[in-house]
């Protein structure tokens, strides 16, 4: 029984002695200068055996003024444990892009690519990079950061 209190008592020490915001509670302001963007819903969702992810790239006041601007553009596709799985490549810029509708970029992976202000399509074909084994069905995790500051994220599901 004592034992019982104790532990009921350590514990509580250590709650009155945590500090109140928690890692992960708060959201530090952006640093200003950085880019920032918007993560759209991939489509199919689940796919099998490809999927298309949208993303849109503007200066951190929401809008393109200096289209000469460019930002490092990262995606990535991640396990559940949070492991590198593949990089996107870049598909094109959409219609509405303020770079144009030809794109010398198209397939190039996205990793430290500097990419200007607009909307754009990453593709992945569900393989595994340097092989031609597909991935595993499962969960996965698409991460987008836009000049190293990340911008959100989404789930997908690849179904065999």
């Amino acid at each position: 029984m004592f034992h019982r209190w104790a532990a009921l008592v350590l514990v509580l020490a250590l709650c009155a002695k945590l500090p109140k915001n928690a890692a992960g509670q708060t959201q530090s302001p952006k640093p200003r200068g950085h880019g920032a963007g918007t993560l759209g819903k991939p489509y199919p969702n689940p796919f099998n055996p490809e999927v298309f992810i949208p993303f849109s790239v503007v200066d951190d006041d929401g809008k393109c003024t200096d289209g000469h601007q460019l930002h490092v553009v990262n995606v990535r596709i991640l396990n559940i444990l949070a492991e590198p799985v593949a990089v996107p490549a870049l598909q094109g810029p959409s219609s509405s892009s303020t770079t144009g509708t030809t794109n010398p970029l198209g397939g190039t992976l996205l990793s430290n690519l500097k990419l200007g202000c607009g909307a754009f399509t990453a593709y992945w074909d569900g393989k595994i990079p340097g092989t031609t084994k597909d991935a595993a069905s499962g969960m996965y995790l698409v991460q987008f950061l836009v000049d190293g500051q990340p911008q959100g994220s989404k789930r997908i599901f690849l179904r065999k």
